[in-house]
């Protein structure tokens, strides 16, 4: 059972964000961030050769990365840098998924898997960014979902960005399985072309695309909202697809209400000039979480809605986001009528 979140938002001209990013490419942070701290006793092992066994999941250890060596570093997207390190191995009696979760760690983490051995380069996963800000921390990293084999060890390596070291609380369970989100029969189709590799985006991509693109959101199915099925995804190696959907409020609350099969991202944007960036951020951490965003507005007010994933680079190309858009101007009716067989095509 899914859990519904209901966030409300309080759009207004003096809105600010909150360590959000609109961006498709990863923006550098600026200095490097360093945590110093006196070296003490970590649970972590220094390096693969001495690494902390986990011996079953749920795992749950707190340690401290200060003092210790810099062993291992991947790019997730920032890099290369200096933290130190600690390493944990974990060897799975069974095929599935686990979720690994810095969430409460005092500094700037970066968190990366190897399988059965250092791969620098090529990590297993890696993620960066994951939280920005409370109650998890700012720049603390998750990662969802990471596949694990039987008869292969995996090496979790907690890091930091630029030098930053510091505690940490790590938390390790079983990943909920694959997501499939289905969308409603009658929805929209977003009608983006295929993500891969060298894809420009002159599509939806907002204030990311050149020139400026946008996706109008202003037709209403059999319930008075606006219902679409849409793809996000990644190219490029390190570049997120962005879509972006003005939409004008007909009284005093808009609905959104957005789901997807993998970590998503959904801002509420005041419009602007593409150079000042108003916007309120809200996350969906799980994938196939359900979320209502609940957007005070006036009669007539233009906002504009951004949808994408939570990260730079993810595990495939596409995946499938279903919104519903309620309190909107609808200047058309929906008459595009597909069957799920059809929409899935079109995303393959």
């Amino acid at each position: 059972m899914y859990r519904l979140l209901v966030v409300l938002l309080t759009l207004s001209l003096a809105s600010i964000a909150f360590g959000a990013d609109v961006g498709n490419v990863p923006q550098d942070k600026g200095m490097d961030s360093v945590t110093y701290g006196d070296p003490v006793a970590r649970q972590g092992g220094d390096n693969i050769g001495d690494a902390t066994v986990i011996p079953g999941i749920p795992y749950s250890d707190t340690g401290v990365t200060c003092g210790y060596l810099n062993d291992y570093d991947e790019v997730c997207p920032y890099g290369p840098h200096t933290s130190p390190d600690v390493v944990y191995a974990y060897t799975p009696a069974a095929d599935g998924g686990i979720d690994i979760d810095l969430c409460g760690s005092g500094y700037d983490t970066k968190l990366f898997v190897y399988q059965d051995a250092a791969t620098p380069g090529s990590p297993w996963a890696c993620n960066d960014d994951f939280y920005t800000g409370p109650p998890c921390g700012l720049y603390v990293s998750f990662l969802a979902n990471v596949p694990v084999f039987a008869g292969h060890t995996y090496y979790i390596v907690i890091d930091g960005y630029g030098g930053a070291c510091g505690d940490y609380i790590l938390e390790i369970t079983e990943a909920a399985g694959p997501c499939i989100v289905d969308c409603w029969t009658d929805a929209v189709p977003e009608g983006e072309p295929t993500l891969q590799d060298g894809y420009v985006d002159n599509y939806n991509g907002g204030c990311n695309s050149t020139p400026y693109v946008f996706q109008d959101i202003n037709w209403a199915n059999e319930d008075g909202g606006a219902w679409m099925c849409a793809i996000a995804g990644w190219f490029d190696g390190t570049t997120r697809d962005t879509d972006w959907f003005p939409v004008v409020a007909d009284g005093f609350e808009i609905q959104w209400v957005i789901q997807a099969e993998y970590n998503f991202q959904a801002l509420v944007i005041q419009p602007y000039d593409c150079i000042v960036t108003p916007i309120y951020e809200v996350y969906l951490p799980l994938a196939c979480e359900e979320m209502t965003i609940s957007i005070p507005t006036s009669p007539g007010q233009e906002v504009w809605l951004w949808a994408g994933p939570a990260e730079y680079t993810g595990p495939v190309n596409e995946f499938t986001y279903f919104q519903r858009v309620y309190g909107i101007v609808a200047d058309v009716i929906a008459t595009e009528q597909t069957t799920m067989g059809t929409l899935k095509s079109m995303y393959k």
